[in-house]
């Protein structure tokens, strides 16, 4: 496979925000230094909640496709994240983002093919796969009759 390439333009607009664009998207996303920062907005993405999103959505991609090729019957797939910044020795980090995934499936006999397509996709995220910080996954199989 050929390397694949992704595009990305911030534009700095006023204060601490900037919007993102892409030539390969319709779409513009603002971002801003977050609350916690001196002089950060509140209710706009932010680099660490972009930062904790590509890992949670890579999580997503990477499951529907293992699903998929695994024949998984599943009703829904949400996931709940969480990236924790840390400042270590004198450097802010993204030291661990926490992914809880919930599949709902529709049988219980499709209960441990699911727990090991969400593995495979935990394994195989190329975005988690890419970067230092540690995932930790705490998955949830549900039932739906």
């Amino acid at each position: 496979m050929d390397a694949h390439f992704y595009n990305v333009d911030i534009n700095w607009k006023s204060g601490r925000t900037g919007e993102m664009t892409s030539p390969e998207l319709n779409t513009a996303v603002e971002v801003a230094t977050p609350p916690q920062f001196p002089n950060g907005v509140e209710g706009i993405w932010s680099p660490e909640h972009l930062f904790t999103a590509a890992v949670a959505s890579c999580l997503m991609t990477t499951f529907l496709a293992i699903a998929e090729n695994s024949k998984l019957q599943f009703k829904e797939f949400t996931c709940k994240s969480g990236g924790k910044l840390d400042r270590i020795d004198g450097k802010f980090l993204m030291t661990e983002v926490i992914l809880e995934p919930t599949v709902v499936i529709l049988n219980e006999e499709d209960r441990e093919k699911a727990e090991r397509v969400l593995q495979k996709a935990e394994a195989n995220c190329l975005i988690s796969n890419s970067v230092n910080s540690k995932i930790t996954m705490t998955p949830k199989i549900v039932v739906e009759y």
